[in-house]
């Protein structure tokens, strides 16, 4: 099994990055990326470890939450694919 990183993933770990270091702290936000990675990584060899995300209803789109964020990712046999890193409270949508 192999872990894919969705463009939309990556700018969004981007984005955490770059709001923390607006607010001053880097650190927190470069912690952040590397927890959401390490938490994608055992993905693989637990890749059902997510639930299923309720606002789509489809056993393939499944999150796991590291607070303050949801990180969904879409699961198929071969692969695990990170698709959205967003902070809880956010109306989550995913890529067309």
């Amino acid at each position: 099994m192999k872990l894919a990183i969705a463009r939309s993933a990556l700018n969004d770990l981007l984005e955490i990055k770059a709001y923390y270091l607006e607010q001053g702290v880097p650190d927190i936000g470069q912690q952040f990326v590397s927890n959401i990675l390490e938490k994608a990584q055992r993905l693989l060899e637990h890749p059902d470890s997510g639930k299923m995300v309720p606002e789509f209803g489809q056993e393939q789109i499944r999150e796991i939450v590291y607070p303050p964020f949801r990180i969904v990712y879409t699961r198929h046999a071969a692969e695990v694919n990170l698709v959205r890193i967003w902070r809880s409270e956010r109306l989550l949508l995913l890529p067309e």
